[in-house]
């Protein structure tokens, strides 16, 4: 029997970029949470070898996937998997501002562990997931929260009971890959002086109608400069805010994904339906977030 986990879409609500590192990363703060939309990773006995990939958007990985990146680094920490088949059902785009490949990471991180429980509360893996990726440690706990630093600092947003409210919500991509890179190269944000701007809401967000204020009020410092490089990102945002029952939309991440947030589900099921007629080539999914309004 295999073990099996879902790398769920990462979307940012707000992200703020305070300036570049001495160390090479930004120093940011982002409000983030997970949609439903998720690439699949299995991990079972069987012949082993590198990561076998299918999926709609398995031959856009180009390169060393990310996923053979962190069996080495598990490698190193005596955690071999070298034992078991590994399979990937990439149904995110790539490089889309989701998380996609931060995902996969985390998701095999959490498999190992689960393979492993005599280490489960070992404080390696969020060291793990911090070295593989800037997005990686947010991912590896898959639940909203307020991320700082590099990535590395998370504030856990408590969840409603029994479980958190559900967003209803649309993705779209115009199918266009955008490096992260170029778009922090583009930004060419200041050194950071340590002064922090508080672009995460330092009190618990009591409603929706407090997120949306904050949305508006934060927004995303990487959306101009990745319109700049790719134009057709304003296209999109501008066709979610369209939509009858869209509340707000901003671009996620880096870009060039954006997501809107719709009163009601049905809204957000047509909303889709609309933008696949008018746009067959755009990729669109209805979808939910996680909410990250306190209860």
């Amino acid at each position: 029997m295999g073990v099996r986990q879902l790398a769920r879409a990462k979307v940012n609500l707000s992200l703020k970029v305070l300036g570049r590192r001495h160390d090479g990363y930004h120093e940011l703060e982002s409000l983030v949470t997970f949609a439903a939309i998720a690439d699949r990773l299995e991990v079972a006995p069987g012949e082993p070898g590198r990561v076998r990939v299918s999926g709609p958007f398995a031959d856009a990985i180009r390169g060393p996937n990310i996923l053979e990146r962190a069996l080495d680094v598990l490698r190193q920490q005596g955690i071999d998997l070298s034992g078991q088949a590994i399979g990937l059902e990439k149904n995110l785009p790539v490089a889309a501002g989701l998380g996609g490949g931060s995902a996969d990471a985390a998701a095999l991180l959490r498999m190992a562990r689960a393979l492993h429980p005599e280490r489960a509360e070992d404080p390696l893996w969020h060291d793990l997931a911090r070295r593989l990726g800037a997005d990686v440690p947010v991912c590896f706990a898959d639940r909203p929260a307020l991320m700082r630093g590099s990535g590395d600092e998370l504030y856990r947003l408590s969840p409603g009971s029994p479980g958190p409210d559900l967003l209803p919500a649309v993705l779209a991509n115009p199918r266009v890959a955008l490096a992260t890179e170029r778009v922090f190269a583009a930004l060419n944000a200041p050194a950071f002086d340590g002064a922090r701007r508080l672009g995460v809401p330092q009190a618990p967000l009591r409603s929706r109608e407090d997120l949306f204020d904050h949305m508006r009020a934060v927004g995303n410092d990487l959306e101009r400069p990745a319109q700049a490089l790719e134009p057709v990102i304003a296209t999109v945002k501008a066709a979610l805010l369209a939509r009858q029952g869209c509340r707000v939309a901003a671009m996620s991440g880096s870009g060039p994904t954006c997501f809107g947030i719709f009163s009601r589900e049905d809204q957000a099921a047509a909303a889709a339906a609309d933008l696949r007629r008018h746009w067959p080539h755009w990729w669109v999914v209805a979808t939910e977030l996680d909410d990250v309004a306190a209860p």
